[in-house]
């Protein structure tokens, strides 16, 4: 099953929830001073700036339902697998990748996680 593509409604959710959760973790960072990330979402597209001005972009694809991860070490791209939307290249978790690539360019540990149950 993990092959079927998803319904357009499922696809709208399931990223939907994705970026709801991005949201709601830098919202709590900045509540408890944990990083000076900003955050502007446009539609399908949210872009976190890091404290170096340095800019991390999460792009929804509904066309190839896919994710797009853009960071300053690259370019990731993620489908909805087996339950959870993983690198097409390399099979990494979305939230795990986000997680690395936000650390990597704030210049401390910050982990990202699904807040959809």
């Amino acid at each position: 099953m993990s092959d079927l593509p998803l319904t357009d409604a499922e696809y709208e959710r399931l990223t939907e929830a994705v970026l709801r959760s991005i949201e709601s973790q830098v919202d709590a960072w900045l509540d408890a001073d944990v990083v000076d990330m900003d955050q502007r979402r446009t539609g399908g597209l949210l872009e976190l700036e890091c404290p170096d001005r340095s800019k991390l972009v999460v792009n929804t694809q509904p066309p190839l339902q896919e994710i797009w991860l853009a960071s300053r070490r690259g370019g990731f791209h993620f489908r909805y697998t087996d339950g959870a939307w993983r690198d097409t290249r390399d099979g990494a978790e979305f939230f795990s990748r986000l997680s690395e690539e936000a650390s990597a360019q704030c210049g401390r540990a910050l982990v990202f996680r699904s807040t959809e149950s």
